[in-house]
């Protein structure tokens, strides 16, 4: 799993590539976390476009991350997630509570 960050605005995005599941989850966790914490950051979204497998690991994380900021008073959301992750996302339930935007650069304007 490769992860990069790049800071527009107030907003953290956060691009992931290749695939989270139980081997990669707790070093995105962390990674996330750690930019969250060290940044002070209240609004993240999460782009999916590089993703290729995800399992519950890395629903897991993805929730943690959203309650993290949840709990600060800010907001995480999903941009650019491929056929196969939107679908997990779907049949989890996630986007009942998560938001999910088709670009990153809708995402950063809405969140």
């Amino acid at each position: 799993m490769y992860l990069s960050f790049e800071k527009q605005g107030e907003t953290l995005v956060a691009s992931l590539s290749g695939e989270l599941d139980h081997n990669s989850a707790e070093e995105v966790r962390v990674k996330i976390d750690n930019k969250i914490d060290i940044d002070n950051i209240k609004k993240v979204v999460l782009n999916f476009s590089g993703v290729t497998f995800m399992d519950s690991s890395g629903i897991g994380a993805v929730v943690g991350r959203y309650k993290k900021l949840c709990n600060k008073g800010g907001n995480l959301c999903i941009a650019e997630a491929n056929k196969n992750v939107d679908r997990i996302f779907e049949l989890a339930g996630l986007y009942k509570v998560i938001n999910k935007y088709n670009t990153v650069d809708e995402a950063v304007r809405c969140i």
